[in-house]
């Protein structure tokens, strides 16, 4: 009989209470520190709230370089705006894939004043032959991502191409270089889902509703936990009913990561040429 080989847990983090943008309150869950650890992933936010005063404010314009952006919203409405005259506006469930390239200035602004706002900002590096490109968007109704109910499981699959229980799933945004999968799933029941990620790829796991079994152990990962797992094997999720966690795997760049706020590149010149070019108007 053949053993299965199960991915191990090989860091646990819990989110910390921060702010971003005009004082909009969230959780960073990772971000800053040693980001190789990630790759390519270099920050994972959640925000929510019932109370306009935490969101209202926005994320007023600023600029991006050298990474993806991608916003997932669960409730509420936002609006983004950019220096190249593009709109768009997700409401409960889309959500907004930008590949900011070689630079966007944007804003994303609530519209809505109050009721609850909440969903995840996730940041996706570029390799450096795809830092400069140009900007591009994909923004996804909820209604175009596939969702998949298997074994009483519920998978929104947002990017990749992975399989879940037998099952392959694809998601609405796939053929990246980095090969990322965003998987959301929520687990109705107490049941278990088995994912096949890629030998080599960083699997990250979420938790933002009740609690979970990962691997083939009996430790549970609580609410607003991450756990970074090992890099080879199965990932298997045993969890209680009403959990929902977001899965995040990805191949890593294995490039140096430099970063300095809005701004990802491969070294110290290219952050320097980057803030030169904002500070003259000419990011893009």
């Amino acid at each position: 009989m053949t053993t299965r080989l199960f991915r191990s847990i090989e860091e646990v983090i819990e989110g910390q209470q921060t702010s971003d943008g005009d004082g909009v309150k969230l959780t960073r869950v990772i971000g800053g520190g040693n980001l190789n650890r990630f790759d390519p992933f270099l920050m994972l936010d959640e925000f929510g709230s019932h109370e306009a005063a935490d969101y209202i404010g926005g994320f007023p314009s600023h600029p991006h370089r050298g990474f993806e952006t991608v916003t997932y919203m669960l409730n509420g409405s936002m609006e983004h705006r950019d220096h190249m005259n593009n709109v768009g506006k997700l409401d409960s469930g889309d959500v907004q894939w930008m590949n900011a390239g070689s630079g966007v200035i944007h804003s994303e602004m609530p519209r809505q004043d109050e009721g609850l706002m909440r969903g995840f900002q996730l940041w996706l590096n570029l390799p450096a032959a795809e830092k400069m490109k140009p900007a591009t968007y994909q923004d996804l109704k909820s209604d175009s991502i596939p969702v998949y109910e298997i074994d009483g499981v519920k998978i929104k699959a947002i990017a990749g191409e992975l399989v879940g229980n037998g099952v392959q799933l694809k998601g609405a945004v796939f053929g990246l270089t980095t090969d990322p999968a965003y998987l959301d799933v929520e687990f109705k029941a107490s049941c278990s889902l088995t994912l096949e990620v890629p030998a080599g790829h960083t699997a990250l796991v979420y938790v933002y509703e009740g609690e979970i079994a990962l691997t083939d152990s009996d430790y549970l990962l609580g609410k607003g936990r991450l756990a970074r797992l090992s890099k080879e094997g199965l990932l298997a999720l045993n969890a209680r009913e009403h959990s929902r966690v977001l899965v995040i795997t990805g191949k890593p760049i294995d490039e140096p990561i430099v970063q300095h706020g809005p701004f990802v590149m491969n070294n110290i010149e290219e952050i320097h040429q980057a803030v030169r070019d904002y500070n003259q108007g000419c990011l893009v």
